[in-house]
Order: C-alpha cells, then sequence, then structure tokens
C-alpha cells in the first residue's frame, strides 16, 4: 500500500476524438475497479468528463456519466464554447489530484496532448509521457523508427504533404500504390485507433476510396501490404523494468479486425495463444525493445501479425492507452497474467509512482 491515506485518482475521459464512446466506457471500467472492495481503502475518485466539443464538465457531472449503466451519456453533448473562451482551467480541480489516470483514447489523448497539459499540475500519471505517446500515436514516424532499428514490419509506403481533394493526385497515388506494393493493401489515417478510417482495398477503385476515407482522419496516411496472418497482442506495464504478460490471439469471423470486429461479441480471444515458445520470446523481445525504441513506459498494448505461410512476426503497432472495455484485450490478458482488473488498475496506479 502506497501511504495510509487515500490518494485521489483523477481520472479524465471522452474527448473530442472518434474514440469518445470507447474512452466513456473504459473509464466506467477503471472507475469500477477504484471504488472496488478491493481498492476502496486505497483510493477516492474525481473525475473529469470531456464531451465532443471540448468541453469539461465537473466531477459531480462526470461522476454520474461514469455511474449509468448505459451508453449515451445524458449531458448536453450540444453545449459548445463561447468564441475564444476555454474553461478546463477553472474545472480541473488538480490541486486534490494525487495521481491522474488518462483514458483519452485517439485525440488529443494517445498523441501526447493530455500528458503535456498534465505535466504542468506537477502530479505523476499513469501511463507514459509526451514523447512516447506521440510516437506511439503517430503510425509513420513510429515504422519510420522501427524501420531504422529493422525491427520487422509489413512493407509500407507514408503519404504526407498530399492534397487528396484532387482527384487527379488520388489516381497518380493509386497507381504508385500498386506499382510499389503487393494488393491488397490497408489504407490508414496515421493518427487514429479502433481501426476507425481504415480500409482493405483489393484493386485500383478501392485504393482511391480508401484513400479518400482515410485523408477525412488525416492528412497523414499510411499503406500496408495485407498478409494472410494471425492477430497476436500482448501487454506492456512497468517503468524501471518492463514486464509483458502472456500473448493474446484474436480470431474474428470478419473478413479483418475493423472497428465493428474489435468491439464484438462473437470475437473469440486465446490467451495464451497456441504459438511456439521460440516465437512467443521473440515476440516479448521485440514488444519490450520497440516500447523502449518510442520511450514508452507506464502501460501499453502491443499487437503483432504473425504470418500464416511464413510463420514471421511483425510488429503493428503500439497503443499507449488500450482499452479497458469488457471486451478489450489488454485487461484481458493481465488477468491471464495473474492481474485481475482490480488488482491491475491498482498496480498501474503503483507504477506511476516509481521514480
Amino acid at each position: 500500500m502506497v501511504g495510509k491515506e487515500k490518494k485521489c485518482i483523477g481520472i479524465i475521459f471522452g474527448g473530442n476524438s472518434n474514440e469518445h464512446y470507447v474512452s466513456i466506457c473504459s473509464a466506467k471500467t477503471v472507475f469500477k475497479a477504484l471504488v472496488s472492495r478491493a481498492n476502496a481503502d486505497r483510493f477516492r475518485v474525481k473525475a473529469f468528463y470531456i464531451n465532443k466539443n471540448g468541453i469539461w464538465f465537473d466531477n459531480n457531472q462526470s461522476l454520474a456519466i461514469l455511474k449509468e449503466n448505459h451508453r449515451e451519456e445524458r449531458s448536453n453533448n450540444s453545449q459548445v464554447f463561447p468564441k475564444r473562451e476555454i474553461n478546463f482551467l477553472n474545472k480541473i480541480e488538480f490541486q486534490s489530484i494525487d495521481i491522474w489516470f488518462p483514458l483519452l483514447h485517439g485525440l488529443n489523448g494517445e498523441d501526447g496532448a493530455i500528458h503535456g497539459l498534465l505535466k504542468f499540475t506537477q502530479k505523476p500519471l499513469v501511463g507514459g509521457g509526451i514523447l512516447g505517446s506521440a510516437l506511439g500515436m503517430d503510425k509513420i514516424l513510429m515504422k519510420k523508427i522501427f524501420s531504422h532499428l529493422e525491427i520487422p514490419q509489413v512493407n509500407y509506403l507514408a503519404i504526407q504533404n498530399q492534397d487528396l481533394s484532387d482527384s487527379n493526385v488520388k489516381n497518380d497515388l493509386s497507381i504508385e500504390i500498386i506499382e510499389k506494393l503487393n494488393l491488397p493493401v490497408f489504407v490508414k489515417p496515421a493518427n487514429s485507433g479502433s481501426s476507425l478510417g481504415i480500409s482493405k482495398a483489393n484493386n485500383k477503385s478501392e485504393i482511391i476510396k480508401a484513400l479518400q476515407k482515410a485523408w477525412e482522419i488525416d492528412s497523414r496516411i499510411v499503406i500496408e501490404e495485407g498478409l494472410d496472418v494471425r492477430e497476436l497482442e500482448c501487454g506492456i506495464i512497468g517503468k524501471s523494468k518492463l514486464t509483458v504478460s502472456e500473448i493474446g490471439e484474436v480470431s474474428y469471423s470478419t473478413d479483418w479486425y475493423d472497428y465493428d470486429s474489435k468491439y464484438s461479441m462473437d470475437n473469440k480471444i486465446i490467451i495464451p495463444a497456441n504459438i511456439d515458445l521460440q516465437i512467443s520470446r521473440q515476440i516479448k523481445d521485440i514488444a519490450i525493445r520497440s516500447c523502449r525504441a518510442l520511450n514508452i513506459y507506464g502501460l501499453a498494448r502491443v499487437d503483432f501479425f504473425l504470418d500464416k505461410i511464413s510463420n514471421k512476426i511483425f510488429l503493428n503497432e503500439i497503443n499507449t492507452i488500450p482499452g479497458f472495455t469488457c471486451n478489450s484485450m489488454f485487461p484481458m490478458l493481465w488477468n491471464a497474467s495473474g492481474l485481475n482488473i482490480d488488482q491491475l488498475v491498482a498496480k498501474l496506479i503503483d507504477i506511476s509512482l516509481d521514480f
């Protein structure tokens, strides 16, 4: 136990992101763990909900959302800022917070923005820092660093500084993609999560549509070769020392692991994954090396592809604020590794105090 008095944990959730509702679900799970019988003597909670327009809600309003059983919050989501006016400084109440627990998925969360804001409060937070968060969120920079370190990845192309509102540009890019990569390909926004904005494309016309869809989310886009793979994932926790969870596999009935698949009850989760011990060791080694390379610590979920034909391992991506929903892999991985959700949340808070 860290000290005798209850630590005040500040949960931040919601946000102006396409993963807004995933964040709410994650925050509800963490809140229940913090006020559980196992943790009630250690922690008390203050909550700060941010609606889709960027409005911060106070603790009472935010706790009411966390205690609701349905997905849609009652708070007025149409509320907006008066012009040139911000309100988070008088809503954040950071003086009473001992440790922050940010659960903002996607924009302004995993990209390091919230970490930068919270740094000014001089209070520890659950998770990593600004640099690791930004690099982990940005698929282009992440891939460039991994290429330099010869960490195995699928073949890819990066698109930056292109005007995809121009049909000629999209046409030229689609030709380049077909020339340089084997079909099918996956077209992804460089900064997004939960597979939002991602498309699988099998021909030129589908590539053009996929480029437009990704560009509506982010002007920087990654195109990856699509292989016949198994989806493997592991969890990372720690600061001075990183610990890796059991490795899990997601088996899904859809063509690929899209947004609907990720939050479907029909997926088959296999933990531990049925893989060779040597492959398991390689995955865990690459997971730690890749997190260290990007200065990622605290917690992360590292996703891999295992080619069904060659049995080669490819690092897919790192999620620095993984989901905590009932369908999220991260808490399931740690539950299979000996930490139930109440223990995991408490452990992550203790790690945040590891100097």
